[in-house]
């Protein structure tokens, strides 16, 4: 895996959306991050069967390279897609 030391993504792409889905707000990605990242670490530390690593990567880049790489997908409320 690669070195996350330097890790800065473009969050630009990640804020945009799927095309008919409409933008995610930054609150959106960053919930959905912290969520993501918090279960990274309960299944590293109840050792359920396909765990992330988490002892020498950081599980919030973790999780966002699995949101950038689309194995995660946000979903925002109708009630707040608009807003």
């Amino acid at each position: 895996m690669a070195d996350n030391s330097n890790f800065n993504p473009d969050l630009e792409k990640i804020l945009e959306g799927n095309p008919g889905e409409g933008r995610i707000s930054r609150y959106s990605l960053v919930s959905a991050t912290a969520k993501l990242a918090r279960e990274m670490v309960d299944d590293a530390i109840n050792e359920r069967e396909g765990a992330e690593d988490v002892s020498t990567q950081k599980p919030v880049s973790l999780a966002l390279n699995k949101i950038m790489e689309g194995d995660y997908k946000i979903i925002v409320p109708d009630e707040i897609k608009n807003l």
